[in-house]
């Protein structure tokens, strides 16, 4: 009979991290990315700071997680074709975007990713590398379905959807109509289909 060590500290209550990042985003979205603060978060989720600071490092990662990676826990969609479970993807992005709290961090953010290569590679690794290896599933239904061939490149063809994306809603702050993840899923599921 094999034990498990015992795990120091209490373990993590999950309506606690559900606070925090319900706190980080009201008060992005309320005040700004530079005014928000860990000390104003933790007040508002009811949580000490040494709390926040043991799950996060930092202002940028929680902001991000909370701002960020909504999109994130769905499980992959299973529509039956790629440009399907593509729209689907996009539209989660687009949501995520639109949102007031993404509009308030986006530039913030970018400052700090410009200023701290640790930072960047920080999120990279935590949030933007097991999202993408979520994803593909996707690309792994859509080569068994014929649709796409196995050298797809699949990461170029995420950073491409996302980078569409990013652009029109993030950056430019286009307010998108409803067609634009169908656009984009059908022009990249078309650009990179068997032929």
């Amino acid at each position: 009979m094999s034990s498990s060590p015992p795990s120091r500290g209490r373990p993590r209550d999950p309506r606690s991290h559900e606070a925090i990042i319900r706190a980080t985003a009201e008060l992005v979205a309320e005040v700004g990315y530079a005014a928000t603060s860990i000390g104003a978060v933790a007040a508002r989720a009811g949580v000490g700071k040494d709390t926040i600071y043991r799950r996060w490092p930092g202002k940028p990662e929680l902001v991000f997680e909370a701002v960020f990676t909504a999109a994130d826990i769905a499980p992959p969609p299973n529509t039956g074709t790629l440009a399907g479970d593509l729209t689907v993807l996009l539209q989660g992005l687009v949501d995520e975007f639109r949102a007031p709290a993404a509009a308030a961090a986006l530039p913030g953010l970018l400052a700090d990713f410009a200023a701290d290569p640790e930072l960047k590679a920080r999120i990279r690794g935590d949030f933007l590398a097991p999202s993408k290896e979520r994803l593909l599933i996707v690309f792994e239904r859509a080569v068994v379905r014929g649709e796409i061939a196995a050298d797809t490149p699949v990461d170029l063809v995420l950073d491409t959807l996302a980078g569409a994306v990013f652009f029109h809603v993030g950056l430019v702050g286009e307010r998108p109509d409803q067609q634009l993840a169908a656009l984009l899923a059908t022009v990249v599921a078309k650009g990179i289909e068997v032929r």
